[in-house]
């Protein structure tokens, strides 16, 4: 994918530009993480989006609106990462078995996610997007290491 627009790259980059393209290829692990972050970001967006609205219109537990916003943000999660960073894994194809899987191993970054907001929140007297940006951060480390070494693993 990388490699026709590294012909046109000046000579001195050529290298460079053929070991990201091997690498994207064989789908390195910090190539992996970067796309994993990056659909992270779409999915903060729908996670806070729907965490504040629930937080605000809905109910007034962080745990309900953190678990609202939880389910939201994992069915969108499986279904960018299944056709982007873990493609070569999935096939690009949906399958109820792995999103269960994927949901299971969520699980986990869940209890990550709502334990550092709670901490945060009530223990350090953090404001509550202070507590959720700490929540997201260690629910990252944890999901993504889940995802690439369990749900989607070589086989």
């Amino acid at each position: 994918m990388l490699s026709g627009a590294a012909m046109s790259l000046p000579r001195p980059l050529q290298p460079f530009a053929d070991y990201l393209a091997n690498a994207w290829e064989e789908r390195a692990i910090a190539l992996k993480a970067v796309s994993f972050a990056a659909v992270g970001v779409i999915n903060t967006l729908v996670d806070a989006s729907v965490f504040f609205l629930a937080y605000a219109f809905v109910v007034d537990s962080l745990i309900v609106a953190n678990v609202l916003a939880w389910m939201a943000g994992v069915t969108c999660s499986y279904t960018l990462n299944s056709y982007t960073t873990f493609a070569a894994e999935s096939g690009r194809k949906l399958r109820l078995a792995s999103y269960g899987a994927f949901v299971l191993s969520g699980l986990v970054g869940l209890v990550a996610n709502t334990s550092t907001l709670l901490f945060v929140a009530q223990s350090l007297e953090a404001p509550v997007w202070v507590a959720k940006a700490c929540a997201i951060l260690v629910s990252f480390v944890v999901n993504f290491s889940i995802t690439n070494f369990v749900v989607f693993r070589k086989r």
